[in-house]
């Protein structure tokens, strides 16, 4: 993984850095794995704009991604690492023995003829192979995490995304995920070795807004420049600042406990994660 800084030839490469792709090997998605993909504009059934802000873009093709893993046993070659537009991981083309072809969610390290396996018994801890956390040694990173048993992976997908088996207790497995928060999650719950791949995509800097647009995201009214009809931040004499963050709703931001505290899952948080 590496970035590249750009020359500045023009405004809006001057502080532009994009990614190197030196990771992918191919920019020819598998044609059996595409599906189309309908863009809202963040309008409703009825047409009303329910999401602000959102609208345009490029247009793209969804990638079905395997996030469950259930071929257990047959092992898969790695044909291509490609890139996916619809997140910020890489995504790796599979090619199982039995001639089936599913993209995964690409693991940092994980090479082109690298074979890798799902099991529901234990397998080498390899990265790319993916195994129950019981069968996983401790200490062992790991990501695309499922929840349920059999639900597909929910936790820990995005780029550079890790977490950490830290001990196992009876049929839990204490984890700490990217936001430093330590849960419980059942031992037979499928997780992959190693972390997530695209780990630079944290660096990148669009360089111009232009790039947003082609993200399909609009520009973004700040609350301070409403009026006070339009939001509890807006109106005011002059450039007069918003007083508390809040939201349009009038709920405080930046710190403020939105989680609800009866909420079921609570009593698997053994540690919240840090402000």
């Amino acid at each position: 993984m590496s970035v590249r800084k750009l020359k500045p030839i023009t405004p809006g490469q001057r502080f532009r850095v994009v990614n190197g792709f030196d990771a992918i090997t191919t920019d020819k998605p598998e044609k059996s794995l595409l599906a189309p993909l309908k863009k809202s504009g963040g309008r409703n059934s009825q047409g009303k704009m329910t999401m602000r802000y959102k609208g345009g873009g490029h247009k793209r093709r969804y990638r079905i991604v395997d996030f469950k893993r259930d071929k257990h046993g047959v092992p898969a070659t790695v044909a291509t690492i490609e890139y996916d537009p619809n997140r910020t991981a890489f995504i790796a083309l599979l090619n199982y023995q039995d001639g089936e072809k599913r993209y995964v969610i690409a693991q940092n390290g994980l090479q082109v003829g690298q074979n890798i396996v799902s099991s529901n018994e234990a397998v080498a801890p390899e990265i790319g192979n993916a195994m129950p956390l019981a069968n996983i040694p401790l200490g062992t990173i790991v990501s695309c995490i499922e929840l349920r048993a059999g639900q597909g992976a929910v936790m820990a997908r995005s780029a550079g995304a890790f977490a950490q088996l830290l001990a196992r207790e009876g049929k839990y497995a204490t984890v700490k995920l990217p936001s430093g928060e330590i849960r419980r999650v059942l031992s037979v719950c499928l997780a992959t070795i190693g972390a997530v791949s695209n780990s630079d995509h944290q660096l990148q800097i669009s360089g111009k807004a232009g790039r947003k647009r082609w993200l399909g995201i609009r520009p973004r009214t700040r609350p301070v420049a409403m009026n006070p009809i339009d939001h509890p931040m807006g109106g005011g004499e002059g450039r007069a600042s918003g007083g508390h963050p809040r939201s349009r709703k009038g709920l405080p931001a930046k710190g403020f406990k939105t989680r609800t505290r009866t909420k079921a899952s609570n009593k698997y948080i053994v540690e919240r994660r840090k402000k």
